[in-house]
């Protein structure tokens, strides 16, 4: 049973990840820009991450900690990228994560997957917030917060380590009623 629905924008769909996109995934988010800028993405991406990461995803969103989605184009169905949503039913909020590989860089792909995303955390998952954070050296993350509606809350100053580095991050969030 697949527990992703398929959703589409005016120039996207997405949609769960499929074991043939593991090799667009392992040039897409292994790309050095990418991994720079994402907690959990290696540079050099290894043989196989691929095809583990996407085999994990089903089991994940069964068990409700994570959704994750495809970014890809509406007419080709070619690869761009990944968004997830980590809900809390809990808490009734979820993280907002996302990586899109630099060739659609500059294009506003993410901000429309991302405000697909949103709409689905708030209509189909009764949401009260949705947050996301970047690291402060990545603004251009950031501007696709700003751009889907979410408020910039605050700053954490060295608060994850990447590789050799300690990170700045900025946190965003957006409420139910900011949102409709």
């Amino acid at each position: 049973m697949n527990y992703v629905p398929t959703l589409e924008s005016v120039r996207l769909r997405l949609r769960p990840l499929l074991l043939t996109d593991a090799a667009d995934v392992q040039l897409l988010a292994g790309a050095a820009e990418i991994a720079d800028t994402t907690l959990h993405i290696p540079h050099p991406y290894p043989d196989g991450l691929a095809e583990r990461w996407i085999s994990g995803r089903p089991e994940a969103a069964q068990n409700g900690t994570e959704l994750t989605w495809a970014v890809a184009d509406r007419a080709s169905d070619r690869l761009c990228g990944a968004i997830s949503l980590s809900p809390s039913q809990a808490h009734q909020h979820a993280e907002l994560g996302y990586w899109m590989g630099h060739p659609f860089w500059g294009r506003g792909y993410m901000t429309e997957a991302a405000a697909a995303v949103v709409a689905y955390g708030f209509t189909a998952l009764n949401l009260q917030r949705i947050y996301a954070y970047h690291f402060a050296r990545n603004p251009a993350s950031g501007r696709v917060m700003q751009k889907i509606g979410m408020t910039y809350e605050g700053s954490m100053r060295q608060h994850l380590r990447k590789g050799a580095h300690v990170e700045d991050i900025k946190i965003y969030g957006i409420l139910r009623q900011e949102w409709s």
